[in-house]
């Protein structure tokens, strides 16, 4: 996976932001948390779980406000 991102006018500083944007979208720092320390298969499983859960959740609430 490649993300890339274009520098206009020697503005690395938005270049950065939208860097950061984009990493976040695609749930990079989020991995690389995860990654850092090692996580038995049951706990992994036991959270994903839990994330699907949460996740269900949040789309019958959303779903029920409309």
């Amino acid at each position: 996976m490649t993300i890339e991102v274009i520098v206009k006018d020697n503005n690395v500083e938005h270049a950065l932001r939208s860097l950061k944007k984009r990493m976040q979208r695609e749930g990079l720092f989020r991995e690389m948390k995860l990654r850092k320390h090692y996580e038995k298969p049951s706990l992994r499983k036991a959270r994903e779980k839990e994330e699907s859960i949460r996740r269900s959740r949040k789309l019958k609430r959303r779903n029920n406000d409309f």
